[in-house]
């Protein structure tokens, strides 16, 4: 078969790889449909991610069918279609008793294109296929139920949820990329007073208004933090979402935050940044980290059914899986070419 594959930082290639095999009875052999790639691929990439080595397939999400299955594999069969989520969850141990799959103990978490093969390929191995995979819902296209394996339930998990986002709250949301889109779509189910789109890119600025903002500042030309404490009060926004994984769009969340609010923080952010606490700390500041966990993700297929979301707002180009290099490009110069997700599929 054929997959992305990763030679170092700035170095990746579409080549010929073997195909994958059932390793344990829990397996699941995918072919994959739809395919997408993450700014989490991209901070591969740039080598922010030193477990990923050399020869490792990318990807972390897709849509796909069952090809073949492991013998203890109860929920899926040869055929079926199902979403292949970011998250690996053994089902067993302490975390994903508790929900917490991203914290797997028992050989899950986040190890799709990280610790093992990943998607962006045209087979891939889901080991723990029964808690791991979701049976696609009947009238959902493949690209919408795309966008519910990492990018929707990691806006609206560690962003909205996190951030604890209630009815008449100001939340901002400091990045408009296609993470911060998703937790604008996820906060506004909450009926907010305002969301605010902070961003320095006026396309992502437009794309935000769509998704759900109903206030955006472009933070190249605007001061973020006046207009939002002249929104409030001068008390702050209740709710700061960093979407972004810099350390000057962090620093400028926790600037943004009234006494008492919730900074939120989804950015994969690859060197340090200043944690400001000599001024938090009198404010009684909550501050959250995390990885996604995909429990959200039933909660997402039951409001994409009902067209309560529109995940295929995320979607902006398409290409054929032997167009990933284009893709990758494309989606790299976002700020030039407006992407927010490529979707690949079958050719």
């Amino acid at each position: 078969m054929r997959a992305l594959v990763y030679h170092g930082p700035g170095r990746k290639a579409w080549e010929e790889v073997p195909d994958p095999t059932l390793q344990a009875d829990t397996d699941a052999i995918i072919r994959v449909d739809a395919v997408t790639i993450c700014g989490t691929d991209l901070h591969i990439l740039k080598g922010d991610v030193p477990a990923v080595t050399d020869g490792r397939i990318l990807g972390h999400e897709a849509v796909g069918t069952v090809q073949s299955v492991g013998s203890a594999v109860k929920n899926i069969k040869p055929g079926d279609k199902v979403l292949v989520s970011c998250i690996t969850a053994c089902g067993a141990c302490r975390y994903c008793r508790e929900g917490s799959y991203g914290q797997c103990l028992g050989g899950g978490g986040w190890i799709l294109g990280h610790k093992i093969d990943g998607t962006q390929a045209e087979l891939v191995r889901v080991p723990f296929a029964d808690t791991s995979t979701y049976l696609a819902p009947s009238g959902v296209s493949d690209e919408n139920l795309l966008m519910l394996a990492d990018i929707l339930p990691t806006g609206y998990e560690v962003g909205v949820l996190n951030g604890t986002v209630r009815p008449g709250d100001v939340v901002a949301v400091v990045g408009a990329g296609p993470i911060g889109l998703s937790a604008i779509m996820g906060a506004k189910l909450f009926s907010p007073s305002h969301i605010i789109a902070i961003d320095k890119a006026d396309a992502r600025l437009e794309a935000a208004k769509q998704f759900g903002a109903d206030i955006v500042i472009n933070n190249g030309r605007e001061d973020a933090l006046e207009v939002v404490r002249a929104l409030t009060g001068g008390l702050g926004a209740d709710v700061a979402i960093e979407a972004v994984g810099v350390p000057a769009t962090f620093e400028l969340a926790t600037s943004l935050i009234r006494p008492g609010g919730h900074v939120a923080n989804i950015g994969v952010h690859g060197e340090p940044a200043t944690l400001h606490l000599e001024e938090l700390w009198i404010r009684n500041v909550t501050i959250t980290t995390g990885l996604v966990d995909t429990y959200s993700t039933p909660t997402l297929l039951s409001l994409l059914r009902g067209d309560a979301i529109d995940a295929g707002k995320f979607i902006t180009h398409h290409f054929t899986m032997d167009q990933f290099m284009d893709a990758y490009d494309v989606f790299s110069r976002a700020a030039e070419t407006s992407a927010l997700k490529v979707v690949l599929t079958r050719s």
